[in-house]
């Protein structure tokens, strides 16, 4: 669950509100020395105290990062994916879908390239002055999230790891929760009431950014509007009277309510209790309860049908098949995702205020993650949609019904054109 920056794609002409984006972000560039000594347009560090109850998996502080402007009162907040842990190995970045930043988010990790934000560059609503993609929040206060805690955001619970080293055993602090927590009730104390809010995030970060929705708009309490921009972090449909073969994702769901604890009186499923629809049994439920719950608000997913990432992240562990030499282990792998796919899309398509839009195939990244780097090679040839702009816009627009996009066609995106810099990154080997 990781990207890297990439590179501008062909565009067709902007609307008004990306017009003027652009031109604020410009703006910023130029902005006089005043309102860079005031913190506007830099990217400023809070470290949350330890009193708070928030920290990185590893028990050092948890740090988030914020891009003010004083041109705007609307807020975007950026959920950083980047696996997930429950064995000790994992916990320790150690392997394939490993939790990211596994020691800690060090004070300048905005302005490095190497980790995952890149300067807040891998998603084009954490970069205002983005050089390959355009985003109607590019003018917008910007917020960054890190991940560090190996929990997608959502996690509870202090677990001891030893299962791969019993002599050096992994302490990890999934305290997702509680930094997302704490971080809101700093926003609301330091930034005030945005005028509008987008949430959104990538891979775990999609997850994150739908599990504690509720927890950051309430301290929030928006003047005029709220949004979800969830990309590639599905809560798939896993009732627990199904079996593994009924519902794929069962088996990850029941691990990661365990290991983080999700069911704790002060986890996160618990705090979902009393939102209508929620099944305490259905982790699935999650994304249409609060939908319901907040009819006012937008929301939007979005998942390629040929993500072999998340897909990975969700089976690998629980199904032996998926762990055999390709083709058989991708068909595998894939055969699940299928199965799980159409069950997700009958629960959002319950709710009127949910839009989504599911691609088939990306050529970067494993087909994982829309809205990273830049949004080139996201749309659907055959209902007219060269990017995910358009989804992109309709749900912080409100003026349409959600859109709801599926591709059918699964072979015009194997010979659509990327930008030169996911070319690029794809011929370097990220």
């Amino acid at each position: 669950m990781t990207a890297f920056p990439a590179s501008s794609p062909a565009r067709a002409p902007a609307s008004r509100s990306r017009r003027v984006a652009r031109w604020l972000a410009a703006l910023a560039t130029v902005a006089v020395p005043a309102l860079a000594q005031a913190g506007y347009f830099q990217w400023d560090m809070v470290e949350l105290p330890a009193s708070s109850g928030a920290s990185c998996g590893n028990g050092t502080p948890y740090r988030f990062f914020i891009n003010r402007t004083p041109f705007s009162h609307d807020m975007v907040i950026v959920y950083e994916g980047g696996g997930a842990c429950w064995t000790q190995n994992a916990c320790l970045g150690i392997g394939p879908l490993s939790a990211a930043n596994p020691n800690g988010i060090p004070p300048d990790y905005m302005h490095s390239l190497k980790n995952e934000a890149a300067y807040g560059l891998v998603t084009p609503f954490s970069s205002r002055n983005d050089p390959f993609q355009a985003a109607p929040t590019q003018s917008w206060n910007i917020v960054y999230m890190p991940y560090c805690t190996g929990d997608v955001h959502t996690g509870s619970a202090v677990r001891v790891y030893s299962d791969a080293d019993p002599g050096n055993p992994r302490v990890e602090f999934h305290r997702g929760q509680a930094n997302i927590r704490a971080a809101a009730a700093w926003l609301r104390a330091n930034q005030g009431r945005p005028d509008n809010l987008l949430l959104t995030g990538f891979s775990a970060g999609g997850v994150g950014s739908t599990t504690t929705y509720a927890l950051m708009r309430d301290a929030l309490d928006p003047k005029k509007s709220s949004q979800l921009l969830a990309d590639s972090g599905p809560l798939m449909q896993a009732p627990r009277g199904s079996s593994p073969l009924q519902s794929p994702s069962l088996p990850l769901h029941d691990t990661i309510r365990q290991a983080w604890g999700l069911d704790r009186p002060d986890g996160l499923i618990t705090s979902f209790i009393g939102l209508p629809g929620f099944d305490v049994d259905n982790l699935g439920t999650t994304s249409t309860a609060l939908a319901a719950h907040y009819p006012q608000d937008r929301f939007g997913f979005m998942l390629f049908q040929q993500d072999q990432n998340f897909s990975a992240f969700s089976y690998t562990s629980f199904f032996p098949a998926v762990s055999a030499p390709p083709p058989q282990g991708t068909e595998a792998l894939l055969a699940l995702w299928h199965h799980d796919i159409p069950a997700w899309m009958d629960g959002l398509a319950s709710q009127p205020n949910i839009g989504y839009h599911i691609a088939f195939f990306r050529n970067f990244n494993e087909s994982h993650c829309l809205t990273i780097v830049d949004w080139s090679g996201t749309g659907i040839q055959e209902v007219g949609l060269e990017t995910i702009a358009p989804f992109v816009d309709n749900i912080l627009q409100r003026e349409a019904p959600p859109l709801r996009n599926f591709e059918t066609d699964h072979q015009a995106d194997y010979t659509q054109k990327l930008s030169p810099i996911l070319r690029l990154l794809n011929f370097i080997g990220f």
